[in-house]
């Protein structure tokens, strides 16, 4: 990353100007001067600056004043105050406007080169910052959410809908399938994404420890409570809570939950002052909770406050047809992650996972592809997948009476022909590369066996 060297020096004398750039220039930054407030705002026009060192008293535009166009006009520099005639309060006014720091004249050169290159290192923690939280959006966007299925489209569509707003969200859907992705997929959309996103599983963490976890506690509150404790509601204030696996949340914390979602307030153990907080929470579980309030065991009215905006997740046996795509989604990624080189998996082995049933859903399948890549010792994934997975053979080839390799190679060509189709979801071209095939021959073998 490029040193942070760009400096502007705001003060109406000449001398000291003079003796800031001669002295910060040996330092290696690049000094500019201007003579008051409204000369560096002209400045800042065309310029852009790192970090700006402003004198309080000037005429025609003081430090005051600069630091408030500054701030109107959102101008991204570290803007130190200079004064030889400054107080505590007035220092602190100019902090409460905008300002980094304040330097009381007459300032000693190494005190003044301290300033700055604490400056720079929080300039720069600032841009790692955006780069890792423009990182986080990305890797968490709607946009990663794998597939060209109805069930993907309709929950891409829910996720643009649903983001904007504060109201709750109950996500559902078997394990594995993706609602955590889905969770942090609504908060980077959304008008809260520069603020914090936490998740906590409701059915990890013991019953007489979950209050404190999700309220905090005071000091002395029990065994244990050696100081005051921030609990998740006010970690995330401001931001998204995920309460995943809500099923699991005990019924005497099903009545405080609900009371803090209703009240926006919440209470830590053992104290009795209300802490409000604002919270966007999401609800997410595997089990059906509709049938867990028939049998008493889940608040009808907590349901109804979670299940303002649902959005299910189907399994992925019943949307095969994504299953190309994140294989090769999968494949791209453990190729970043492990350092390797696979080109791609052979029709064979992507019919076998295209039939599989997959009971641990999308993150048995990545578990699946992240192994057999990592075993490989060829650049493309081949049948037999390492595990207890194991390439199944067509009912109609387990003849053993029929030793003819012509007729035999025929059904096991029409069942690859088929299971490529049901792959791509019926799109011919795709399934003519799966099976590495021209479009031409895949078209006469269509015809030939009668397959649609």
């Amino acid at each position: 990353m490029t040193p942070l060297k760009n400096l502007l020096v705001i003060d109406d004398e000449e001398n000291m100007r003079h003796l800031l750039q001669t002295l910060l220039e040996k330092e290696g930054y690049a000094v500019t001067g201007a003579e008051n407030g409204r000369a560096a705002l002209e400045l800042l026009e065309t310029r852009a600056f790192d970090t700006i060192l402003c004198d309080l008293r000037m005429p025609e535009m003081d430090g005051m004043h600069f630091l408030k166009h500054a701030r109107e006009r959102k101008i991204d520099a570290t803007i130190i105050i200079m004064s030889a005639y400054g107080t505590i309060d007035q220092a602190l006014e100019t902090i409460q406007l905008g300002a980094y720091d304040y330097i009381s004249k007459p300032f000693k050169p190494a005190e003044i080169i301290l300033t700055l290159k604490k400056a720079e290192e929080r300039q720069l923690l600032r841009r790692e910052n955006l780069v890792l939280k423009k990182e986080v959006s990305r890797t968490y966007s709607f946009k990663n959410l794998i597939g060209t299925s109805t069930q993907v489209r309709n929950i891409i569509s829910m996720i643009e809908k649903v983001a904007p707003f504060k109201s709750s969200v109950l996500i559902t859907g078997e394990s594995g399938t993706g609602k955590e992705l889905v969770a942090r997929a609504i908060h980077y959309a959304g008008p809260r994404s520069a603020n914090t996103f936490l998740a906590i599983n409701c059915g990890a963490i013991p019953e007489n420890l979950l209050e404190s976890e999700l309220f905090g506690h005071r000091k002395g509150a029990f065994t244990g409570a050696v100081h005051d404790r921030r609990g998740y509601f006010e970690e995330a204030h401001g931001g998204t809570l995920l309460l995943d696996e809500i099923g699991e949340l005990p019924q005497n914390l099903q009545v405080k939950l609900l009371r803090a979602l209703q009240e926006e307030e919440i209470r830590r153990v053992g104290e009795q002052r209300p802490i409000a907080t604002d919270v966007r929470v999401i609800a997410s579980t595997s089990r059906n909770l509709a049938e867990e309030v028939a049998r008493g065991m889940f608040r009808a009215d907590l349901l109804y406050r979670l299940n303002v905006l649902p959005i299910h997740i189907a399994p992925l046996r019943e949307r095969r047809g994504d299953i190309p795509l994140l294989v090769e989604h999968f494949i791209q990624k453990h190729n970043r992650t492990h350092g390797l080189s696979i080109t791609g998996i052979t029709p064979a082995a992507l019919a076998m996972l295209v039939d599989s049933p997959w009971p641990g859903n999308v993150r048995e399948l990545e578990n699946t592809i992240e192994r057999a890549m990592v075993l490989s010792e060829h650049p493309v994934i081949d049948l037999p997948l390492p595990g207890d997975m194991a390439a199944p053979v067509p009912a109609a080839v387990r003849q053993p009476d029929d030793l003819s390799i012509k007729r035999n190679t025929k059904i096991l060509e029409k069942d690859l022909i088929a299971r490529a189709l049901a792959a791509t979801g019926g799109n011919k071209s795709r399934a003519a590369r799966l099976l590495e095939l021209s479009y031409p021959a895949l078209l006469s073998k269509m015809t030939e066996y009668g397959l649609k």
